[in-house]
């Protein structure tokens, strides 16, 4: 923890930035509103004898920054609790806070409640202390004082005004100690909302800052599942590549989760005996969506509209695929969806089976849709099939029956849809899910609901599902009598013999057919599935190899995103032109079987790699430019002449 600095926030260096603005203001502003993630935990630095991290409730963590500044005691209070006084029980200071604060306020009964009129004394007796003794007042549960921040009731008002004119009226503190210069008696205002307070409170009046507490970014939830490791036994992570491959996976599937709930999602785990690298799977199961109603939104054809031009430029050497998919998401978009059935509306919104190459772009597109109806690309919820291999994982999703363990829990899938019915269902590499789970997605797509393990009724008339697959890339090598046999081997880890189906240089129109005909010789003749493939209809969109065209062209988006992230985060002029650009070029397109992600792992490989290696013996200097003047490989290794 370093020392006083002149610099905004220049104490607390490794606390959280709302809390380090905080402390920074104590000096000019006498009250604040905090809102947002208010119950979450909050990584702090270690004790001053060392340790690891720590995380804090919201209580401590103000506590903490409090007593850095001299504060004796912090007095809470809220409506169900009353008042309390920090730091209380056995805590170290407990008696001098006891003190401070019944100098204040006087003596202080257990869970005392005190009326409007009687927090409004507590309030003023500690902005306006006769002594010069440092505390803080912590408002929580604020949002519930008032029945209406804009229809108070007289009493209510009252009191809002008193809290405005000390605001105004509140005197700054002069103590001994690591900060002798004044600082205000903070009042603190713990609201759900800002608006939760009345507006003429806050409006206009710089006594008052209000704060927003964001929810913690991927950095914080890698250090929180850092030091969550340790509920695994794994005491250094940076010493186990295994287990900091973990904990990265951890953070990034607890997106949009808090701290808190990654400590839960930590003890599920814990009690359900999942392993550290199992914890991704554990935050599945604990996460829910968001509930929206995307398609009463009046500008989702404009944006349709406008995606006819931005996706092809997203999706690159997919003409035919871009077309069939935006065509089937406008039919989703006016309701038509199944119009010629009886029933259409109880359908889902979309159904699309994306069929073809690795590499080429399926996962793209539906991430494409999801942007164009949700605004944000990451809203679509994502299914590894893969992982619903075994014939009993298909409780996974909607629950185990009555009688057997997790019942109670209900299903991933039926869970997530009951929460948020208006989201994209990504089903990745179909194939692989063991033949009985295919056969609950037949209710789905005739009657758009799903009955859960714990009989409730799910629908799924208001989303768009995504199928994708790899189907017909290679065809077993065998007489058809045998395809079953080989499909039942394949899923207990016996691989059959196959030859490859489709090749790049073939025609769009002969990709389409061979994967077509293969995607319906597996249903019918492997899985023994017909009416699972009739359920799927012409939705099946195939897609082809990219084009050499198409190869150029991802090339040159990828190589930009490179140069473009070298100059934001060094801020350095990359350039790379003539013979090595060229040779660059050659060597990621030649592969073009691999799609565009093979173009960008020979970039990584090629020249992110040896770029890296270069620019970290060179001193680098802002708004330098650099140029690479050759590229040549001495056997797998790539060397990049910088000038």
């Amino acid at each position: 923890m370093s020392i006083e600095s002149p610099t905004l926030g220049g104490r607390l260096q490794g606390w959280p930035p709302f809390i380090r603005e905080l402390d920074a203001t104590l000096s000019v502003h006498s009250q604040y509103v905090l809102s947002g993630n208010l119950y979450d935990s909050f990584l702090a630095p270690p004790l001053e004898g060392g340790g690891a991290a720590r995380l804090l409730p919201l209580r401590g963590l103000l506590w903490e920054t409090l007593r850095s500044s001299g504060a004796s005691c912090m007095i809470v209070y809220d409506p169900v609790d009353g008042l309390q006084v920090y730091p209380g029980g056995g805590d170290v200071g407990a008696d001098e806070a006891a003190q401070a604060a019944e100098g204040l306020l006087g003596k202080i009964k257990a869970d005392d409640k005190p009326s409007l009129e009687g927090l409004t004394r507590h309030l003023a007796a500690v902005a306006r202390p006769k002594e010069n003794i440092r505390a803080a007042f912590v408002i929580d549960s604020a949002s519930r004082i008032a029945r209406s921040p804009t229809d108070l009731e007289p009493a209510e008002r009252d009191f809002f005004r008193v809290c405005a004119k000390l605001s105004r009226s509140a005197r700054p503190v002069r103590v001994t100690g690591p900060r002798p210069k004044p600082l205000y008696n903070p009042i603190v205002w713990l609201v759900e909302r800002p608006g939760d307070l009345p507006p003429w409170l806050t409006t206009d009046n710089e006594s008052i800052r209000e704060i927003t507490i964001p929810r913690p970014h991927l950095g914080d939830r890698q250090e929180t599942a850092r030091l969550l490791a340790r509920a695994f036994g794994v005491s250094d992570v940076g010493a186990d590549e295994v287990a900091a491959a973990a904990c990265d996976a951890f953070a990034e599937q607890a997106d949009g989760l808090t701290l808190q709930s990654m400590i839960e999602v930590t003890r599920l785990a814990k009690e359900r005996n999942v392993d550290l690298a199992d914890l991704p799977d554990a935050v599945r199961t604990y996460k829910l969506g968001v509930l929206d109603n995307p398609w009463s939104r009046g500008h989702l054809r404009r944006r349709v509209l406008e995606g006819e031009k931005r996706v092809p430029d997203r999706v690159i050497g997919q003409p035919q695929a871009v077309t069939k998919t935006l065509d089937i998401l406008k039919r989703a978009v006016l309701g038509l969806s199944g119009a010629q059935a009886t029933r259409s509306g109880s359908r889902p919104r979309g159904v699309l089976f994306f069929a073809g190459p690795t590499g080429t772009g399926k996962t793209e597109l539906a991430k494409a849709i999801t942007e164009l109806v949700f605004g944000d690309e990451s809203a679509y919820l994502r299914f590894d099939m893969s992982e619903f291999s075994g014939e009993g994982s298909g409780d996974r999703l909607i629950g185990s029956p009555p009688g057997y363990v997790g019942h109670e829990a209900g299903g991933e899938l039926t869970n997530a849809v009951r929460e948020d019915p208006f989201r994209v269902i990504l089903f990745d590499e179909i194939e692989k899910a063991h033949p009985r789970i295919l056969d609950k997605f037949l209710q789905i797509l005739e009657d758009g609901r799903l009955t859960d393990g714990r009989g409730n009724t799910v629908h799924f008339s208001e989303s768009i599902l995504i199928f994708t697959s790899n189907l017909g890339m290679f065809v077993p090598g065998r007489d058809l009598t045998t395809r079953a046999a080989s499909a039942h081997g394949a899923a207990d880890g016996v691989s059959a013999d196959r030859v490859q189906n489709i090749t790049p240089g073939m025609s769009y129109e002969e990709v389409e057919q061979r994967i077509k005909t293969a995607v319906a010789d597996h249903f019918t003749e492997v899985l023994n599935r017909p009416e699972l493939l009739n359920r799927f209809g012409d939705n099946i969109v195939v897609f082809d190899f990219i084009s050499g065209e198409a190869a150029q062209k991802i090339f040159d988006l990828q190589f930009a995103n490179i140069c473009r992230r070298v100059t934001d985060e060094h801020r350095l002029v990359l350039a790379v032109k003539g013979e090595p650009l060229e040779k660059l070029r050659g060597w990621c397109t030649e592969e073009l079987a691999k799609g565009g992600r093979g173009i960008g792992m020979a970039l990584e490989s090629y020249f992110v790699n040896p770029l890296a290696r270069a620019l970290f013996d060179r001193e680098l200097v802002p708004e330098e430019k650099v140029t690479v003047t050759g590229i040549r490989r001495e056997g797998s290794i790539v060397h990049l002449d910088l000038q």
